[in-house]
C-alpha cells in the first residue's frame, strides 16, 4: 500500500454486509458505518456471525417459508432439499451461496447477506451525509466483522475518505499484521479497539486466538493515534474485577483514558438460526442497569473515563 494509490480510480472491490447512516455510538459526531464481512477471531458473544465469513452468505428466514419448494429446483448444487416431514433442509457444506434461492423464493424467506462493492460504490453511499459529518464533526467507521480482514479495501476507502475531507474511524480487534495495521493507520483519524480479555489463555478461549498480537498492536496505535478502548462486556466471562484492573493498568501504561462498555445482549441470536449455525451462549441473561453501573463503577475507581454503548 503507498499514497501514491489514493487519487487513483480503483476497480478494488471487498464484501459490506451493512452500511448504517446515522450512526452515533461508532465514533463523534453523525457517522456512516460500514460494514465489512470477514473475521479471524470467533468470539462466543459475537452478535454478527453473518460478519465472520469474507463472502457473501445466505439467510434462511424458516418462518416466511410456505414450502412451495421452488428453491428446491432452482438451487444448482442440490444444497437446498425437502426434508422427511415436508421441511425444506439446506446442507451448508454443498451451499456455493449463488443467491439462485433467493431469486426463486416468492416470499422473501432467503436472503444474501453481503455484497461485494467498490470503493467507489461504497464512498457515495457515505458522501450523501457529508453534511452532517461538517456540522457535527462525523465521517465514516470501518467496522466488521473485523475490517483490516480486508486491508488493500480498507486502505483505499480511507484514503478515499480523506481526499473528500471526511473524517476516518477505525473499529478493530487488532488482530492484524502490524505492518498492515500501521498502513491503514496513514488514512485513519480515530481507533476504537476492541479488548475482549487480558489473560491470554482466557482469551484464546473465547475467541479462538491469544491475545499477543492484540495487546502489542494496541501500543502502536495508542503511540501514534487517538484512541479509545472498547470491552464488549459479558457475564461471568470478562467482567471479573481482576480482570478489569489488568485492564486498567494496561491502559495506564499506554496513557489511555476513555473506555467504552458494550453490555452483552443476545439480539443477535436468531442471525445463529438463519445461517444453520449453533449460539453456544444459549440462554445467557444481559445484565441488569444496576450490574452495569457497579462496574462502571470500579473502572472509574480507576481513574478512566467509562461510556457504555
Amino acid at each position: 500500500m503507498s499514497n501514491s494509490k489514493g487519487a487513483e480510480k480503483t476497480n478494488i472491490t471487498g464484501c459490506v454486509f451493512n452500511i448504517e447512516r446515522f450512526a452515533i455510538r461508532d465514533g463523534p459526531g453523525i457517522r456512516t458505518t460500514v460494514f465489512l464481512k470477514g473475521c479471524p477471531l470467533r468470539c462466543l458473544w459475537c452478535s454478527n456471525p453473518e460478519s465472520m465469513q469474507p463472502h457473501p452468505q445466505l439467510f434462511h428466514f424458516v418462518h416466511l417459508c410456505t414450502r412451495c419448494y421452488r428453491c428446491v429446483k432452482a438451487c444448482p448444487n442440490g444444497a437446498t432439499r425437502v426434508g422427511p416431514e415436508g421441511a425444506i433442509e439446506i446442507d451448508r457444506s454443498l451451499c456455493k451461496n449463488c443467491g439462485e434461492c433467493v431469486d426463486a423464493c416468492p416470499n422473501k424467506a432467503r436472503e444474501m447477506s453481503g455484497k461485494i462493492m467498490t470503493v467507489e460504490e461504497v464512498l457515495e453511499e457515505v458522501k450523501k451525509d457529508s453534511l452532517f459529518y461538517q456540522n457535527s464533526g462525523g465521517g465514516i467507521t470501518a467496522s466488521g466483522g473485523e475490517p483490516t480482514h480486508q486491508p488493500e479495501f480498507l486502505w483505499h476507502l480511507f484514503a478515499k475518505s480523506h481526499e473528500s475531507a471526511i473524517h476516518t474511524c477505525l473499529d478493530t480487534c487488532g488482530y492484524v499484521k502490524t505492518e498492515t495495521l500501521q498502513g491503514i493507520l496513514e488514512h485513519t483519524d480515530l481507533v476504537l479497539y476492541d479488548i475482549k480479555h487480558m489473560d491470554p489463555a482466557r482469551h484464546k478461549e473465547l475467541t479462538g486466538v491469544d491475545n499477543s498480537l492484540i495487546l502489542e498492536n494496541a501500543r502502536v496505535v495508542a503511540a501514534s493515534r487517538p484512541m479509545t478502548i472498547r470491552v464488549p462486556l459479558i457475564p461471568g466471562y470478562n467482567d471479573s474485577e481482576e480482570n478489569l484492573n489488568a485492564l486498567s493498568k494496561f491502559m495506564a501504561e499506554l496513557g489511555l483514558k476513555r473506555i467504552d462498555l458494550l453490555p452483552y445482549h443476545a439480539l443477535g441470536k436468531q442471525k445463529y438460526e438463519r445461517l444453520g449455525m449453533e449460539y453456544k451462549l444459549g440462554d445467557l441473561e444481559s445484565y441488569e442497569s444496576e450490574q452495569v453501573a457497579a462496574i462502571k463503577t470500579v473502572l472509574e475507581s480507576y481513574g478512566l473515563e467509562v461510556g457504555v454503548g
